[in-house]
Formats: structure tokens, C-alpha cells, sequence
């Protein structure tokens, strides 16, 4: 089923998960055992990261170096099936543009159509971590809304190949991402709004957010994107924070705003239980207040410490 139609059909606040694939040579397992005590909430569906290649330099026998690319965490296209098979749930997969081309993302688009996957995330992706500036693929996408356009295409019939007439339509929901603090690439909150409505306008049927820990710059971004006419439903994504490193690698990487109360109470804390204790409690409240405030999903980011997000699933149903 589509996320659309999931939150077409329901009358409260609906529940989703992400998941990053293992790395190369861990066994599914881990994300079963990760997902086991979650699937207890019975989620619509669950989102699975992809991850483009990165390049390593390797000695040669001379002296020399090659510089070889190797993905770290493939599969996918292969965990979301084994989701839908162990878990009977939707899964919905990430596309990004970043180290794909556009033969490689239809030909994943294909094998999800032969699968039964009518979701998709469609991402641009971040920059290689040895470089500072995001570059595409000499044939891929530079922007997501390029690859939103690839996917469009694909669900009217219409192929990379010429030659390909009368080809079979796809019918993938495309997710966008959203971000209330504003992408750290825009030059201003008000441009990336308006980025967001060309995705939408290119066929982008709803928006799940980067994390945030200040529920009032999710609801002062959902404002904004009905000012602009942006009408599909806005998802918030949220993220437990459980140690005083999170304080300045969750900015740093994420680009994000820790609220000053909830970086005090961390400050004060004398170890990872109570660290995790004041984590806890302060996703709690975002998600009683955003249950409050009707939104149609709130997506966990489940990474590092799914039984944070656990506890505060019992309390909240």
C-alpha cells in the first residue's frame, strides 16, 4: 500500500520507522533483532536508507596507489523485500541520486516494480565523506528533483531506452525530504520552501522531514509550506538523543539545533543512564505534542538506540 493511502485511510497519528542496511558482511539478522520488539506498534510501513560508494586509495605492489569504490552498506533493494516477507509491512526504499546512474536507478526502479514496492524516497544524497561538495554521477542526477522527473517518467511508460514503446507503467508514491531548520545548502529558509514546491509540483506526493528537536520549527515549517501551497502531508522525522557527544555531532553532521533546555538537562547528567533517561523523556514530549496537533506520521529514526523509541511507544499507546 502507498504511504498516501495509508494516511488516507486512518483516523489518528500513524507510526513508521527507519532502518540503515547492515555493512558488508553483517547478517540481515541485526535488523531483525533491531525491528522485533518495534513491530509490537504494528508500523504503516518502514524506510530503508541506501548509501552511495565511497572511494578508498589502495597500495600497489610499486608503490602506487588505485583508488578503488566500494559501497559499504548495499542491499537495499534486498531488505525491503526480506522486510515485506518477514514482517508483511510496506517498506519504502531510498533513491538517491549520488554515485547512481540513470540506467542504475531505473533498473533498481524495475526490480522494485517486480517486487511489489510502490514506494520510493526520493533523495539527492550526501556529498562523498572525503569531499566537501556533492557531485553526481556523469550520467546520474544532480538534484532530487531530477531524479523525481526519472520516476515520473518511468510510471507513464516512458524508458531510458528509445526504444522501448509501450513499455509497462510503474506506479511508485515518491517521498520527498523536507527540512524545517532549512537544508544547510539553501541560502534562506523561503528558497528552500520554494525547492520543495518544484518537487512537488514534479510529482513528489509527501514530505518526511530531517529530525528536529523543537517541535515549533516543525510546526512554523508546515505553515510555511501551506503558504506556499504546498498541500501533500508533512511527516516529522524524530531522533532520540541519549549522550553528551549527540550535543555537537547531531549540528555538526545534521546540520540541526539542540534547544538549550534539553542540551542544560544533558550538561547535568553524570552518566549514559541518565543521559538516556533525559533523551526519553524529551522525545516523549515532542510526540505528545505532535499527536496533539494531528500530524499524519511521526517517523522514528531508529538508529543507535531503537529501546529509547520503545519506551516511549508504550507510553504513548
Amino acid at each position: 500500500m502507498k504511504v498516501t493511502e495509508h494516511i488516507s485511510r486512518a483516523d489518528k497519528t500513524l507510526f513508521s520507522f527507519e532502518i540503515l542496511p547492515p555493512v558488508k558482511g553483517k547478517s540481515i539478522e541485526s535488523i531483525f533483532n533491531l525491528l522485533d520488539p518495534l513491530m509490537e506498534f504494528k508500523p504503516s510501513f518502514i524506510t530503508v536508507t541506501d548509501h552511495r560508494s565511497e572511494q578508498i586509495f589502495k597500495r600497489k605492489s610499486d608503490g602506487s596507489f588505485d583508488r578503488i569504490d566500494i559501497r559499504k552498506r548495499p542491499g537495499t533493494v534486498g531488505i525491503c523485500a526480506a522486510l515485506m516477507n518477514h514482517y508483511k509491512v510496506d517498506a519504502v526504499p531510498h533513491l538517491i541520486c549520488g554515485g547512481f546512474s540513470n540506467d542504475e536507478t531505473e533498473n533498481a526502479l524495475i526490480d522494485l516494480n517486480f517486487l511489489g514496492i510502490d514506494n520510493v524516497l526520493a533523495l539527492r544524497g550526501d556529498p562523498p565523506k572525503n569531499e566537501k561538495y556533492f557531485t553526481a554521477h556523469p550520467n546520474g542526477h544532480n538534484y532530487a528533483i531530477d531524479l523525481i522527473k526519472q520516476i515520473e517518467k518511468l510510471n507513464k511508460g516512458i524508458y531510458e531506452e528509445e526504444e522501448i514503446q509501450e513499455g509497462v507503467k510503474t506506479d511508485f508514491c515518491i517521498g520527498v525530504a523536507g527540512y524545517p531548520e532549512k537544508h544547510y545548502e539553501s541560502p534562506n529558509p523561503d528558497l528552500d520552501v520554494m525547492y520543495l514546491k518544484k518537487k512537488i509540483d514534479a510529482g513528489a506526493e509527501y514530505v518526511t522531514t530531517q529530525m528536529f528537536f523543537d517541535n515549533s520549527k516543525y510546526h512554523a515549517f508546515v505553515k510555511k509550506c501551506r503558504e506556499t501551497q504546498i498541500d501533500v502531508p508533512v511527516i516529522p522525522g524524530l531522533k532520540p538523543i541519549t549522550s553528551k557527544k549527540q550535543l555537537s555531532g547531531i549540528p555538526s553532521i545534521f546540520h540541526v539545533d539542540i534547544p538549550n533546555d534539553l542540551a542544560m538537562e544533558m550538561m547535568k547528567c553524570k552518566n549514559e543512564k541518565d543521559t538516556e533517561i533525559v533523551g526519553e523523556e524529551w522525545l516523549l514530549m515532542q510526540v505528545k505534542d505532535l499527536i496533539a496537533a494531528g500530524v499524519p506520521v511521526i517517523h522514528f529514526y531508529t538508529l543507535g538506540k531503537p529501546h529509547i523509541v520503545y519506551n516511549v511507544m508504550k507510553k504513548v499507546l
